[in-house]
């Protein structure tokens, strides 16, 4: 994460509460405008594990107003 990408960003997914603190403790100035939502999923899968892409799939599309998935 950079402010860069923060200040790009509309909206912002975390995984967890947890995720959404350590992302405003560390970039509270670079966090403003954007809509964060926290998923609710625990972050105890491994990078691109198929079954954590599939729950992305299915939670993030109706956050940004579309049907189907990403």
């Amino acid at each position: 994460m950079t402010p860069e990408l923060l200040a790009w960003a509309e909206v912002i997914f975390v995984m967890e509460k947890g995720h959404r603190n350590k992302l405003f403790k560390k970039f509270r100035a670079h966090v403003k405008n954007q809509k964060i939502v926290v998923l609710g999923i625990t972050d105890d899968y491994e990078y691109m594990d198929p079954r954590l892409v599939r729950l992305f799939e299915k939670l993030v599309p109706p956050h940004l107003g579309m049907a189907g998935s990403i």
